[in-house]
């Protein structure tokens, strides 16, 4: 991993060497006579964050101006990351010692939070029959999509038509968790646009190009989970957000 070596700018000092190692920092050259900029691993179409949670607080500050404004500004300079960046992160449920809790605007900037349960007994019998046998995984995945086929998914989904009522729908679920006393935070605006952008995805997938009322209730969890808080005493009563978030489904009424 490239460390960040003392030059003029404010990346080479020792306490912005965490930010330094994700975003990249400007090294002296010496032929040159100048500081030029070295990227780091933020600039890459698909990043993968392995337990995020045990990055230092500045790494994470770090990602959240590359996944809102896809760049990354070092020494005053802007440097754009490319048009088909992406962060995706895992988290450690069990163990917290040596961790740090994720802000809420970290987290509302991520689409979705899945949960992955353990696997059930078949296909934890295929796991240990596969690792008996002796087989591995391929050392790296083939290509699945070229770019200009990325690019005409998303021309997809963008022309996947919403109702008004739809959209309404989305806006009072969204409203409905600030004013549920089982949470004692709401989701954000952004949360509304992402279930929006959710359930257009949905829908494309389903082969429609519109969006039902049962493609906002689908993507509901996988987009609000992270993005609410429960109150205390509800979590002291065992309740877990999707829980929670069921009734905040069934509090508003479904369009017809």
């Amino acid at each position: 991993m490239l460390r960040p070596q003392p030059h003029r700018g404010r990346a080479g000092r020792g306490e912005d060497a965490p930010r330094a190692d994700i975003i990249g920092t400007a090294i002296l050259d010496p032929r040159a006579g100048d500081a030029r900029f070295r990227p780091g691993p933020l600039f890459t179409d698909l990043l993968l964050a392995d337990e995020i949670n045990r990055a230092s607080a500045k790494t994470q500050a770090a990602l959240l101006e590359a996944m809102q404004e896809r760049a990354a500004t070092v020494d005053g300079t802007r440097h754009p990351l490319g048009p088909h960046f992406a962060v995706f992160a895992t988290q450690n449920p069990v163990e917290q010692e040596g961790t740090y809790p994720l802000p809420e605007a970290e987290l509302d900037r991520f689409l979705f939070k899945i949960v992955i349960e353990y696997p059930s007994e078949e296909e934890e019998a295929a796991i240990l029959a596969l690792h008996h046998a002796g087989d591995r995984p391929p050392s790296a995945a083939g290509r699945v999509l070229r770019t200009d086929q990325l690019e005409h998914a998303r021309e997809v989904v963008r022309g996947v038509v919403v109702q008004d009522d739809v959209v309404a729908y989305v806006g009072a679920l969204v409203r409905a968790t600030r004013q549920d006393l089982h949470f004692a935070l709401g989701a954000s605006p952004r949360a509304g646009v992402m279930l929006l952008r959710a359930a257009k995805a949905n829908a494309a997938l389903e082969g429609r190009d519109y969006v039902l009322p049962e493609d906002v209730q689908v993507m509901l969890a996988p987009t609000l989970r992270h993005r609410v808080q429960l109150d205390p005493a509800a979590e002291v009563e065992g309740l877990v957000p999707d829980q929670a978030l069921e009734g905040t489904l069934r509090s508003v009424a479904v369009p017809r």
